[in-house]
């Protein structure tokens, strides 16, 4: 499966994605997010943190660019919405937050091109209206494919049926 698409329709509905698959992350994920303003990015990442055991509540890194979490395995989120230029982005050593002890989750990952790595699972979420989110996952490579069939199977399994798979 190298494609999954959802719609969640309130924020702790998000979180609860987000949490399904910080509970499926291995060292040295990487999770690109893509989208507008309020489309879900914080939300879904807050999720990944619940998910992976994290205590503190994840705030969007915007002013800071980097926050590191301590959980089952470490949460680097980064935000590159404030970085202008794909220089500003390689002098950050964005390599250094990708090793086997952590997960990583970029949100505005589409401003750092060839910077990132390649094998990824990608989420575009898309506003649809006040609560809910189109959001569109995209595995590259193997790994992310296992990823999203195991998501995709544990979600269909969730007792409530609160999942709109398009």
């Amino acid at each position: 499966m190298n494609r999954l698409n959802l719609i969640t329709t309130s924020p702790e509905q998000t979180q609860s994605l987000g949490s399904c698959i910080g509970r499926l992350a291995q060292g040295n994920d990487t999770y690109l997010l893509i989208g507008n303003l309020g489309a879900g990015k914080t939300c879904l990442v807050q999720g990944i943190a619940f998910g992976l055991g994290v205590k503190e509540y994840a705030c969007s890194p915007s002013f800071m660019i980097a926050r590191e979490y301590r959980g089952r395995l470490q949460l680097n989120h980064l935000d590159l919405y404030r970085l202008d230029h794909i220089e500003e982005i390689a002098d950050l050593g964005i390599e250094e937050y990708f090793n086997v002890d952590s997960v990583c989750a970029i949100e505005w990952a589409e401003k750092g091109g060839n910077i990132l790595p390649g094998d990824t699972l990608t989420a575009h979420l898309e506003y649809v209206s006040e609560n809910k989110r189109k959001i569109i996952f995209e595995a590259h490579g193997r790994r992310y494919t296992e990823l999203l069939k195991q998501l995709a199977d544990n979600l269909k399994k969730d007792a409530e049926g609160k999942w709109n798979f398009l």
